[in-house]
C-alpha cells in the first residue's frame, strides 16, 4: 500500500504519518518519506542528528544524471537515471531491525532551477521507484501542493489522506488538494480530522468534507500529550495514554483491513 498524507502546514500531518509509519511497520517493512520542505518527518520519530537531504547530494545526483545541480539552462542530463539502489542505501533506520526506513527527499530552489533540473528529475525518479517499484509500505509526509509526484507516480498511490483541522483555512487548502489529486488521477481521497475539541466541531469538518466528496477515515481528538512529545522531542508512540495515539492506531487498523491482497 502507497499512502500520500497531506493537508496545510499546522494540521498534524507530519505527526500522522510518523505515527502511522511506526505503527505499520509492526507488520510490515515501512519506507516514511519525508517529502515536506520542512522537513520535520524525521525529529517526529525522535531522530534528531543532521541528515543531508538527496535535494543536496549535489555529488550523487551529478554521478547519476550526469549534471551539477543548479547548471546553467540548456545543459544535457539525464531524464531516467539510475536510482533502483537509492531507496535502501540512503535511508535511515527508524530503529536495529530495519523494518522502518527514513527516507528525506528535501526540495529544488526554485530560483534558477526551475522545475526540469537534475534535482528535480533525481527526486522524481526515487519517488516513482518506491511508488511503482518496491513491494514495501510507502508513506509520504507531502507538501500541500502535489503536482510534483507527476501524473504516472499518482496513478500508483492506492490513498490520499487529507489532514484537516476545525477551521475554513484548513479545508480551503483540502478542497485545493482534491481538485489537485483527482486531476493527476489519484483515485482515492480520503481525510482525517485532527484536533478534535468536540463532537460540534467534528461535525462541522465532516459535513464541509462530505460536500467535497471526500469520506473520513478517522478523527483525532485534540491532545496536550502530542504538544509533550514534540516539546520533548519524542515520537508520539512513545506516550501509550495519548489519546490521540490511540486514535490514529484505530486509524491504521482501518487501512490494514483495506490493504490489496497480493
Amino acid at each position: 500500500m502507497k499512502i500520500a498524507v497531506t493537508g496545510k502546514g499546522g494540521v498534524g500531518k507530519t505527526t500522522l504519518a510518523g505515527a502511522l509509519a511506526v505503527i505499520l511497520s509492526e507488520k510490515y517493512k515501512v519506507y516514511a518519506i519525508d517529502a515536506d520542505p520542512d522537513m520535520n518527518l524525521l525529529g517526529s520519530l525522535g531522530i534528531h542528528q543532521p541528515i543531508t537531504p538527496i535535494s543536496k547530494m549535489k555529488g550523487l545526483i551529478k554521478e547519476r544524471t550526469g549534471a551539477e545541480p543548479g547548471s546553467s539552462f540548456g545543459e544535457v542530463f539525464k531524464i531516467n537515471p539510475t536510482i533502483s539502489d537509492l531507496p535502501e542505501s540512503l535511508s535511515t533506520n527508524y530503529d536495529s531491525d530495519g523494518k522502518l526506513k527514513i527516507l528525506v527527499m528535501g526540495t529544488v530552489d526554485k530560483g534558477g532551477d526551475g522545475c526540469v533540473c537534475p534535482a528535480s528529475v533525481m527526486l522524481k525518479a526515487i519517488l516513482r521507484n518506491l511508488i511503482i517499484k518496491k513491494d514495501e509500505m510507502v508513506i509520504l509526509d507531502m507538501e500541500a501542493g502535489i503536482e510534483h509526484l507527476g501524473r504516472r507516480t499518482a496513478e500508483a498511490v492506492d490513498l490520499m489522506i487529507i489532514v484537516a483541522e476545525p477551521g475554513l483555512k484548513s479545508l480551503e487548502t483540502a478542497s485545493r488538494i482534491k481538485k489537485l489529486a483527482t486531476d493527476i488521477g489519484i483515485q482515492n481521497v480520503v481525510a482525517v480530522i485532527n484536533k478534535v475539541s468536540n463532537s460540534m466541531e467534528e461535525k462541522f469538518v465532516e459535513e464541509k468534507l462530505g460536500q467535497m466528496g471526500v469520506d473520513v477515515l478517522g478523527s483525532i481528538p485534540r491532545d496536550d500529550i502530542v504538544v509533550q512529545a514534540d516539546m520533548e522531542g519524542r515520537p508520539l508512540v512513545d506516550y501509550p495514554d495519548s489519546v490521540a495515539l490511540q486514535s490514529i492506531s484505530k486509524i491504521a487498523e482501518n487501512l490494514l483491513n483495506n490493504v490489496p491482497s497480493n
